[in-house]
């Protein structure tokens, strides 16, 4: 378990190498758009919750805080696939508003920036560049925290990048809860290098632009 600690915390991957294109076979969902503060109440907060389907794969992204666990489970329905249909769960980073419901998917393997969890297994591994699907992949883009991940789904005509690069599509330009500025900007220069969709952490989906933050 231990000999992944430490590996390459911190760091874009080899950017040069990084070549993703749209045609891919990967569908995209949004099940549950996120928010930071609600009705002038600084406490609500909850993730963007999204769904990837390709191939054999049933993928569900940050699945964090959320007002309603049912409402969040019959987004999902609604797209076919139920909780135990899903086979794999990402972790952006592990803040508890992108984690916390993760058991509603008791079949799904767990990702993370240096691992998979499968039942009581501990598999090592760098996420950067590790394939879930036939179109879906993890980059690392640390920034907002040190071990923050990113999963890219190449989509017909789209590529989509679920992410916490960015809170919404306003950024904000600095985040405040960052924890290294010029990594958060390195990281948005490598996603902005491909991306025609955006899901964020905590807002609606959007299409960057000369407005996206840097």
């Amino acid at each position: 378990m231990a000999s992944g600690l430490g590996r390459r915390v911190g760091r874009v991957g080899l950017v040069a190498n990084v070549n993703i294109a749209s045609g891919g076979s990967a569908s995209v969902f949004v099940l549950h758009e996120g928010y930071a503060g609600r009705d002038g109440d600084d406490e609500r907060v909850a993730g963007t919750v999204t769904l990837i389907l390709d191939g054999d794969a049933v993928i569900v992204v940050d699945p964090g805080m959320v007002a309603s666990r049912e409402a969040l489970l019959a987004a999902l329905a609604a797209y076919g696939p139920r909780a135990g249909d899903v086979t794999d769960v990402v972790f952006s980073h592990h803040h508890p508003d992108h984690t916390v419901n993760a058991a509603l998917f008791p079949a799904a393997r767990i990702h993370d920036h240096w691992a998979v969890y499968v039942g009581d297994r501990w598999i090592d591994r760098d996420a950067h560049g590790a394939e879930l699907g036939p179109s879906v992949r993890l980059l690392r883009t640390p920034g907002h925290t040190a071990e923050d991940i990113s999963t890219v789904a190449s989509a017909p005509g789209e590529v989509f990048v679920c992410t916490h690069a960015w809170w919404t599509a306003n950024g904000p330009a600095q985040d405040p809860l960052g924890s290294d500025a010029a990594a958060l900007t390195a990281s948005r220069e490598l996603l902005l290098g491909f991306a025609t969709v955006i899901v964020p952490g905590h807002g609606a989906a959007f299409r960057p632009d000369e407005r996206t933050p840097r």
